[in-house]
């Protein structure tokens, strides 16, 4: 194999020991060559698909003469370069004063206009005339944005807002609402009750009509601190607090009151507090297009109600659109979607309300639901579009078809009426789509972790193929030593639905040695984690596996993308981490496999798969031996109030102990390393430290690594450098080779 011949260019020749046992510096070495080796070898298959102009299709591929970018014309069935790579990068170059290579030109957002290309390359926007040879700068280089994803600004902070035809602008001051007539300059004051704790919202929404205005009142709740030090930064010697706006689970939350102004008769209205009590949020205010009511919509605190809204411009008169119940949770933030059809009066919308996330259409004046528009044992996955003309629904779905892995995405369109429904792609793979604005083509990138990617031209009215465009070519890839994971199902706790996962062995596989098994874990229930698409190395679980092991990874019951049933299992449960169903898959696995030895098997992973990595030793240790932990949520009441509460559910009760890493710290058997960033501001570092200090108080053995000034993460170089010698100590029992021998 390739890999050997690299290894043979590498610094160290002559070895202090040439064991050729797992965990040698050999193995260290092949692994350290292996996420080189195995980098960007896969030619032909394409990146950044994009639907221009009229129909015509950008991308660009990896070959190897290096990267290019294509232009087709799908009407013509023509493909052809979409500029010339010399003449740009020599344009570039004389332009910045930097070295461009033609054969490595990584340019992202590209829009053709007007016969020219607009994209952006390390920062700056440019635009190329190919015509005239000429570039230009568009933007300058961009600021980092360095505000932090969980900030919480006062609501009645924000720009005016002008109003539809242009001749007003609404906006607030003194946290009243006020409008000014662009022509006169005249202001007047809407709303004389906002104060400093009971405010208007400053994100005005006007009407189409641009005579009446909606918003809330805002009365905020005490925001939460984290607090972090870093001991560490690199522009001056002393300490650094760091403070981040940051709500857990039980914390208050904050009151919206929507709020119609009528500016032409003065009049205003309040929706009633009484029918939104205990709001964990209300969302997507907007009007109706005719500007006779405004909508939004309500979850309650908990996740088991969420409603749409619509209060009359006229009247004040509220009403319910869409009641959505569940007795354990609805997943509001990852399988929302709202569709007003306002052409014919009606509402689509996603539901699990019948076990399976389906479409529903319903009437937006009475509220009826008219009909199930999908139905059946398997799951809508993306609305691409809805051609609310041709009364047409395109979407993903996955599971429908009953002999290949219920994950694997396909293309769909049905009517409205629920009729027609058509399949418009074939063959056992998953299919990444990218439909046309007119609904008139698409293109299906598809592949699995086994089967290399194809990418194809397609009719969106019937599934016709019109243009290959694409077949990746990976020979270089195989030349390196790589191989297929094995893609392997078996039944899960219930002894009827099949769980799926990945094998993966290192390359130089011997079916007569016996190999420890490591899990790679991450059981958040906001999706699933094993690819589906092909992706070789994926997270460097192939670097991982050379050193002597077999990695597996599977998708168990409480993850989603199946049925509601399935995902229902982490409901106030993330402590099970589909945990009865990985350990199924795995005997079941080492069944046929006698070379994966179950008596050595360990377990990583981050964030939420950092918290269930720890909780295989603390709630699972006669079957895991060894975890490595980075940056976990040990205990789901010390994170982000949304992720936790969506799941754990509110109030905060006696299940998010039963779930704690913390709380069960004294169940600790087996090997554990702890690993944490710093600064972590995703997932509260102090989780962790309260987890190391209930393991100091039960006198229990584990390894604790903290990384100054490393944010949320699975410890970057140094950290993998500790994990992988940590699995190698204890699950081949081999002291790890010396770091600067490896070559890394």
């Amino acid at each position: 194999m390739k890999i050997y011949s690299l290894l043979a260019t590498l610094p160290f020749l002559i070895l202090p020991w040439t064991g050729y046992g797992q965990g040698s510096l050999e193995d260290y070495q092949r692994a350290a060559a292996v996420k080189e080796a195995y980098k960007d070898k896969v030619y032909h298959s394409p990146r950044g698909i994009q639907w221009q102009e009229e129909n015509v299709l950008t991308y660009s591929v990896r070959t190897t003469e290096g990267i290019r970018y294509l232009k087709i014309d799908p009407d013509g069935k023509e493909k052809a370069p979409l500029f010339d790579h010399f003449l740009l990068a020599k344009a570039l170059a004389d332009s910045t004063g930097r070295e461009y290579s033609e054969r490595e030109l990584k340019l992202t957002d590209i829009k053709l206009e007007k016969g020219k290309i607009q994209f952006k390359i390390q920062g700056l926007v440019w635009e190329w005339d190919k015509e005239q040879r000429r570039l230009e700068k568009i933007e300058e280089p961009e600021s980092p944005d360095s505000r932090y994803w969980g900030t919480i600004r006062p609501a009645y902070e924000g720009k005016p807002v002008s109003s539809p035809d242009g001749k007003k602008e609404a906006f607030i001051r003194d946290y009243n609402v006020y409008v000014k007539d662009l022509t006169t300059g005249k202001e007047e004051k809407l709303s004389s009750d906002g104060v400093i704790g009971d405010h208007y919202a400053a994100r005005l929404e006007w009407s189409g009509d641009s005579k009446k205005l909606a918003t809330f009142k805002f009365r905020p709740s005490e925001v939460r601190k984290l607090t972090l030090i870093a001991s560490s930064p690199s522009d001056q010697l002393q300490p650094k607090l760091i403070e981040r706006d940051y709500l857990k689970p039980g914390d208050a939350m904050p009151v919206r009151v929507p709020v119609i102004f009528n500016l032409e008769n003065g009049s205003s209205w309040k929706a009633p507090l009484n029918q939104m009590d205990h709001q964990f949020a209300l969302t997507r205010l907007n009007w109706k297009k005719d500007g006779s009511a405004v909508r939004w919509e309500y979850n309650q605190r908990g996740h088991q109600l969420y409603k749409v809204f619509e209060m009359d411009a006229e009247t004040g008169t509220l009403r319910t659109l869409i009641e959505e119940k569940s007795p354990t949770f609805i997943d509001y933030s990852g399988k929302y979607f709202r569709k007003d059809l306002e052409k014919e009066n009606q509402i689509l919308w996603a539901s699990e309300r019948d076990g399976w996330r389906h479409l529903y259409l319903s009437d937006d004046r009475t509220g009826e639901l008219l009909r199930q528009v999908t139905r059946g044992e398997w799951v809508v996955r993306e609305i691409l579009q809805v051609d609310e003309e041709a009364g047409v629904i395109y979407f993903t779905a996955s599971g429908k078809n009953k002999n290949e892995d219920p994950y694997h995405l396909h293309f769909y369109k049905i009517g409205i009426d629920g009729n027609d429904l058509v399949q418009l792609t074939e063959g056992n793979a998953n299919h990444e789509i990218s439909l046309s604005s007119d609904q008139q083509y698409f293109v299906d990138h598809y592949s699995r972790q086994d089967l290399l990617p194809t990418t194809v031209l397609k009719d969106a009215g019937n599934g016709e193929l019109i243009m290959e465009l694409e077949k990746a070519d990976i020979a270089a890839l195989r030349a390196e030593g790589w191989s297929a994971p094995e893609i392997f199902k078996a039944r899960g706790r219930d002894g009827k639905t099949d769980i799926w996962g990945l094998i993966i062995k290192p390359s130089n596989f011997d079916p007569g040695k016996t190999y420890p098994v490591i899990e790679y874990i991450y059981a958040g229930p906001h999706s699933a984690f094993v690819p589906k698409s092909f992706a070789p190395n994926y997270n460097g679980l192939n670097e991982l596996a050379e050193l002597g092991f077999v990695v597996v990874q599977m998708d168990g019951m409480g993850t989603s993308n199946r049925s509601k049933a399935f995902h229902d299992v982490a409901w106030k449960n993330l402590k099970d981490a589909g945990f009865p169903d990985r350990i199924q898959w795995m005997k079941a696995a080492a069944k046929d496999r006698p070379y994966m030895d179950l008596e050595r098997v360990g377990i990583f992973g981050t964030s939420a798969g950092g918290q269930s990595a720890a909780g295989a030793l603390l709630f699972h240790p006669e079957f895991y031996k060894v975890a490595v932990s980075s940056c976990g949520c040990h205990d789901n009441r010390m994170d982000k109030i949304w992720w936790n509460e969506q799941w754990m559910g509110y109030p905060v009760d006696v299940h998010y102990e039963e779930s704690s890493n913390v709380v069960h710290a004294k169940n600790l058997e087996g090997k554990l390393l702890l690993i944490v960033g710093e600064v972590d501001d995703n997932v509260d570092p102090s989780s962790t430290y309260q987890f190391a200090d209930q393991l100091i108080k039960n006198d229990k053995e584990f390894e604790f690594l903290m990384i100054p000034g490393m944010g949320h993460s699975s410890g970057g170089a140094y950290g993998e450098r500790k994990r992988r010698d940590f699995f190698v100590k204890h699950l081949l029992g081999v002291t790890p080779p010396a770091w600067d021998k490896r070559g890394e």
